[in-house]
């Protein structure tokens, strides 16, 4: 009689392996917990439990095939609803603070005789550049970055990630990367931090290189911008900021789209492999510990987000000034460099300043607003803008030839283009890989182009603009 060896059920495994079917873990998992429920409820006897049947006729709507992607997107557009309209008011207050105290250092460097370019550098360039990333990137993390420590810590989280496992096993990825997608949406670089949840190496990477899909708060001031100027422009009042949310909303689906297609086409070529099987275990409905929250929203995440950008913005500032000041014939280097960048703008729907904004705003998307604006305006330092919403129309449509292809392109490029700097390096630290960090910048900038180029060309075919 032969005797099997350990290599032959090996290989007897192998052989059956390719005859099971794609959900034959979760099949496992599914009988083991069965039998699991069938001991306990032989060998414990529990008296009713409230606080359990509360959870379960929770888990019913909230975890529904029918209901729960409803109330996550109804979530979401609150969210999203709530740093429109609340972040705007709290940066207002933010900018005029930091942007009197600039205003005064340079008014006092004026009068020490200090030489204009040192003051201009300095105050105008990269103090002003710190100070809009602040006033920008600061109020939306501290509405955003709390709700979503607040949903964690009711235990709604790991409810998301139930519900969307099924799309993410579908695009070869893994159910938790709906989590790090969700913290993605106050910033990328928080967002890759939080793939650490993930155990598989292959599906972490997957997660880390479609982060960047999500918009963070750096890309919502130019969707909020382009939404109320061209989506919301006919409402009025409380109306106005319910539409361009709404309008956002519709953005940022788009982006998950993208998140599901490029994790299906990453884990089909360069990250080819099987989607592994997790067991995801729904914890107790719980009351948030206030105290809690403030602290990991505000000091673990918030601030330390605003620091990695802060760091990365007073280069940008600084060059920014730079090219805005540098004489260049009748003109200066920056209008040089826009004017050389404009037919490949164009050819994407867009313009050779918005690209450039892109470009100087790549340690922090939080100034490519005030970038257009400084080379729209023809200002020497970046500035907000006209004062009203028809204002920045006219400056945008009459004056510098804007259509509705260059406000929907610019959405699409706001949403799809490369990582900010911050992120970039975060991707480096995770993955030790200067490799995935480009790939990363390859994936986004080359997605990009591509749409906005197809945008474009078919609006024109069809006679659009």
């Amino acid at each position: 009689m032969k005797t099997i060896q350990p290599n032959d059920i090996l290989a007897k495994a192998e052989a059956l392996r390719n005859s099971l079917s794609t959900g034959f873990r979760d099949e496992i998992v599914k009988s083991l917990y069965l039998e699991a429920e069938a001991i306990a409820k032989r060998a414990v006897k529990t008296t009713n439990d409230k606080k359990y049947d509360f959870d379960q006729k929770m888990d019913r709507l909230v975890t529904s095939p029918i209901t729960g992607l409803p109330i996550m997107l109804g979530l979401l557009a609150i969210l999203i609803w709530l740093t429109v309209s609340g972040a705007n008011v709290v940066s207002d207050a933010i900018a005029t603070v930091l942007f009197g105290i600039g205003d005064w250092a340079r008014a006092l460097f004026v009068q020490w005789n200090i030489p204009w370019w040192i003051t201009g550098l300095l105050w105008d360039g990269v103090y002003r550049g710190l100070a809009w990333v602040v006033s920008v990137m600061l109020p939306p993390m501290m509405i955003f970055f709390p709700a979503f420590t607040f949903l964690e810590d009711l235990g709604y989280l790991p409810r998301v990630a139930f519900n969307l496992d099924w799309l993410y096993k579908k695009a070869g990825a893994h159910g938790k990367q709906s989590l790090t997608m969700a913290m993605g949406f106050g910033c990328n670089a928080a967002g890759v931090v939080a793939t650490r949840v993930i155990d598989s190496p292959r599906e972490r990477l997957i997660a880390i290189l479609t982060n960047n899909f999500v918009p963070c708060n750096g890309r919502f001031p130019t969707l909020i911008m382009l939404s109320t100027i061209f989506v919301a422009a006919g409402f009025s009042g409380f109306m106005t900021s319910v539409v361009a949310a709404a309008s956002v909303v519709g953005v940022v689906l788009i982006g998950v789209v993208f998140t599901f297609f490029m994790s299906w086409l990453l884990s089909r070529t360069v990250l080819k492999g099987e989607a592994s099987a997790f067991t995801l275990e729904l914890p107790p409905y719980r009351r948030p510990n206030i105290a809690r929250i403030l602290y990991s929203s505000i000091i673990d995440r918030t601030l330390f987000v605003l620091w990695r950008a802060i760091q990365t913005a007073a280069p940008a500032g600084a060059l920014i000034w730079l090219l805005a000041n540098i004489p260049a014939g009748d003109s200066n280097l920056a209008r040089v460099i826009a004017d050389w960048l404009n037919p490949f703008g164009l050819l994407l729907g867009l313009d050779g300043v918005i690209l450039l904004a892109y470009i100087v705003a790549i340690p922090a998307n939080e100034i490519v607003v005030p970038t257009m604006m400084m080379m729209y305006m023809g200002a020497g330092m970046m500035v907000d803008g006209p004062s009203s919403n028809a204002a920045i129309y006219d400056l945008l449509v009459h004056g510098n030839g804007w259509t509705i292809l260059t406000a929907v392109n610019l959405m699409l490029f706001s949403l799809l283009h490369n990582p900010c700097a911050t992120t970039i390096m975060t991707i480096y630290k995770e993955t030790k890989s200067w490799k995935w960090a480009t790939l990363s910048v390859v994936i986004t900038l080359g997605t990009a182009f591509v749409v906005t180029f197809i945008t474009a060309a078919v609006a024109r075919l069809l006679g659009w603009v």
